[in-house]
């Protein structure tokens, strides 16, 4: 997994893993969540993606978008 760089210092997310159509998000109290293109749709995984990348907003993004809409709890 790749480290959140929480650029807001108050981000629920410690880190994320990208995958095809996918992604990973660890938060901080170490639960992990994957995320498909079939589950929360393709719009909001490229969304994720990008915010993940940014280091920015994936935290608000996840609760108030996509917060029960993950494939499998990995963690």
């Amino acid at each position: 997994m790749k480290p959140y760089r929480n650029l807001s210092g108050r981000s629920g997310v410690r880190a994320y893993q990208l995958g095809l159509d996918a992604i990973s998000v660890e938060f901080a109290d170490g639960s992990v969540y994957l995320y498909t293109r079939a589950s929360a749709g393709s719009a909001a995984i490229a969304h994720m993606q990008a915010l993940a990348e940014a280091g920015r907003g994936l935290a608000t993004y996840i609760n108030r978008h996509v917060r029960e809409r993950y494939a499998e709890r990995l963690r």
